[in-house]
């Protein structure tokens, strides 16, 4: 019961984190650079958020925005983080899928229940690569966009990428620790077992030896 609880926790952190790993994705407001304070910054135009697809300026009365097109002239950080967060976004719906399918309230069939444990590894073990391309992607970009222009603030879909990579690691362990089958129970099965047929055979034999004396 408490593995099933453990289990049920960790799917749903981490399809609370593959959700936030998709906004993140989505969305182009990672960080704000600038290399005065933000009262200039906005008078001369040059306030700029920066995301994966594009970047933008923002002003006191205009906020528009540059699609990042140009793959081969993007900065090695840009294109990394890039292929990183889709990396994730798809990995994490396989990873979902099998974690909801390994849950103990759904059977497929009459399949055993090694099958259930041994897919909620593999999906808790997706899970784990998704949050592992998540933090490369969050760590990488804010500190290629400070060596590139000034940094100075984290945006709200970097916050959504190191929340959803946060709860992704944590849900992924959960499920991979809490799917491992504990080979004890199994053993103390077969040990009852076997307890159960040596009587049974021991009561012929017991019989033939007492005839056997008899005559």
């Amino acid at each position: 019961m408490a593995n099933t609880c453990l289990q049920f926790t960790g799917f749903v952190m981490s399809f609370l984190g593959w959700i936030g790993l998709i906004i993140a994705t989505a969305t182009n407001e990672w960080v704000v650079t600038c290399k005065y304070n933000m009262n200039t910054c906005k008078k001369m135009d040059e306030l700029e958020v920066k995301g994966l697809w594009a970047d933008c300026v923002i002003s006191t009365a205009l906020y528009h925005c540059i699609t990042l097109t140009q793959i081969l002239e993007l900065p090695a950080y840009i294109q990394t983080s890039r292929a990183l967060m889709v990396t994730a976004s798809i990995l994490g719906l396989p990873a979902v899928a099998l974690v909801l399918m390994s849950m103990s309230c759904i059977n497929l069939g009459s399949e055993p229940e090694s099958a259930k444990n041994k897919r909620s590894v593999l999906g808790g073990t997706i899970m784990l690569l998704t949050a592992f391309c998540g933090i490369v992607s969050t760590v990488w970009f804010p500190i290629g966009a400070h060596h590139e222009r000034g940094l100075m603030s984290f945006g709200f879909s970097l916050y959504s990428g190191w929340v959803g990579t946060a709860l992704c690691l944590l849900g992924g362990c959960m499920i991979t620790c809490c799917s491992v089958e504990t080979p004890a129970t199994y053993t103390d099965n077969n040990r009852f077992y076997y307890s159960k047929q040596g009587p049974a055979h021991s009561g012929p034999a017991s019989t033939n030896h007492a005839k056997s004396a008899h005559v």
